[in-house]
């Protein structure tokens, strides 16, 4: 399989830069940041996933604030600029994804220990401190593609740090896949209890092409805020880009769907008793 070739190729290519690249460069990866960014473009074009950007990535430090709704998220946004994504400690220990992870240099944290949020919130912010942007998804889960939940400003502690610069940003993101021709609009949608595996191996044996749009809007000074108003106005930015955003979040804040039964990129969707669907 091609595209599982690229991959392969580029964590041995990384691996390989980065003993070299680690004791002179330490948390900085001015090498291998660009064999991720070219090794998503390339696993892209294998997948036949198009990219449609509206507006232009921030450079250097600062940080992106993206929905989520997909495995392909990592690559697409992976694909336009050179990041340190943020993800859940769990993500380290899953079979191929973790150790992709860990390569491209992706900054674990456990949410569950609030006695740790003062120590995470300084690893984050020693990497902008190092030049490095930031990936968040700050809904804490994916959704079905057709909505954006609230956004949690916890993680956005660690931009608030006083050793950082004060022309520091932040730049929402939002990321809208657009199925390929007769398929279900969720149909590179990743969430709840769907397993990869099924859901990857639908998405490449897709006879035509989908397409995501991904919109970069105006960079948020970080400089004399505080996180729950950052937090708000890129959730704001994100929402106001993605298609039907009338009816994105329940009442609740849960995401509604999808039902037992249902089959989305022809994968069957079932549901454990009790699931909160979105959760991941």
């Amino acid at each position: 399989m091609p595209l599982l070739i690229v991959l392969s190729l580029g964590l041995l290519l990384s691996i390989l830069v980065r003993f070299v690249e680690l004791p002179l460069c330490q948390s900085r990866r001015p090498v291998t940041s660009f064999v991720t960014v070219l090794v998503c473009r390339c696993s892209l074009r294998f997948i036949g996933l198009r990219v449609r950007v509206v507006g232009e990535p921030i450079r250097g430090p600062g940080a992106i604030l993206a929905n989520h709704s997909s495995w392909l998220d990592i690559l697409v946004l992976n694909s336009r600029q050179r990041l340190v994504f943020v993800s859940k400690s769990e993500v380290a220990a899953w079979p191929g994804i973790g150790h992709l992870a860990r390569a491209t240099g992706t900054l674990f944290i456990r949410r569950e220990a609030r006695g740790e949020v003062t120590a995470q919130a300084r690893a984050l912010s020693d990497r902008v401190a190092a030049g490095q942007t930031i990936a968040l998804f700050p809904e804490g889960t994916s959704t079905d593609n057709r909505r954006v939940l609230p956004f949690k400003p916890s993680l956005l502690a660690g931009l608030l740090s006083k050793d950082l610069p004060d022309d520091l940003t932040l730049q929402p993101v939002t990321l809208w896949y657009e199925a390929p021709l007769g398929q279900d609009p969720r149909f590179y949608a990743w969430y709840g209890s769907m397993d990869f595996g099924p859901h990857a191996l639908a998405v490449l044996a897709a006879s035509h092409r989908g397409v995501v749009h991904v919109t970069y809007h105006a960079p948020i000074p970080v400089a004399g805020r505080e996180r729950k108003s950052l937090a708000a106005e890129a959730e704001a930015s994100v929402r106001g880009a993605l298609p039907g955003r009338e009816e994105q979040i329940s009442t609740d804040g849960i995401v509604q769907g999808p039902e037992a039964g249902d089959r989305i990129a022809g994968v069957p969707y079932l549901r454990s008793e009790g699931e909160e669907v979105g959760h991941r």
